[in-house]
């Protein structure tokens, strides 16, 4: 028998980690296998709401990772810790989870922007995500222009 992909979602507390809880329903929804790790959640009835989503589904939720090669227990990392709005400096228990994903080399498919980015400049303070992979939702963002991987465009496009 085949044995579906391993998928670690890894979700941030804003908007951006809601995607990743969406994904991780449907990837299972898609015969994938998938985790999320949820070090900081939302206290928003959403992201509640979508979390509760994935539990029915038996999808395993993971509060700490400590150590690196937990990472490579898996095919691939999908990155949803943050989105458009990020600015600044990376701030704990994110800035750990980066270089421990980063040290892991499991490939990472970010989702809308690499976390750690900025939205216009791009991976300016070098301490983001690099992805293999970036889907962009609804249009890329001028960071996007950085970004030397495989781009792919998904969404609705409502008329």
């Amino acid at each position: 028998t085949i044995e579906s992909p391993k998928i670690l979602t890894i979700c941030g507390p804003g908007n951006n980690g809601g995607d990743g809880l969406v994904a991780a329903r449907h990837l299972h929804h898609f015969g994938f296998n998938p985790s999320i790790y949820y070090p900081k959640r939302s206290k928003n009835q959403l992201y509640e709401n979508l979390l509760i989503q994935c539990e029915q589904h038996k999808i395993e939720i993971i509060d700490e990772i400590s150590e690196v090669d937990k990472y490579k227990e898996y095919d691939f990392v999908l990155d949803s810790i943050f989105g458009f709005s990020f600015k600044g400096d990376i701030r704990e228990p994110f800035k750990t989870i980066i270089q421990q994903v980063k040290q892991s080399q499991v490939p990472v498919i970010s989702v809308d922007i690499p976390s750690g980015w900025e939205v216009d400049a791009g991976n300016v303070s070098q301490e983001g995500v690099n992805p293999s992979v970036l889907i962009s939702l609804t249009a890329p963002k001028k960071c996007a222009e950085s970004f030397d991987g495989v781009h792919y465009l998904g969404g609705r496009f409502v008329p």
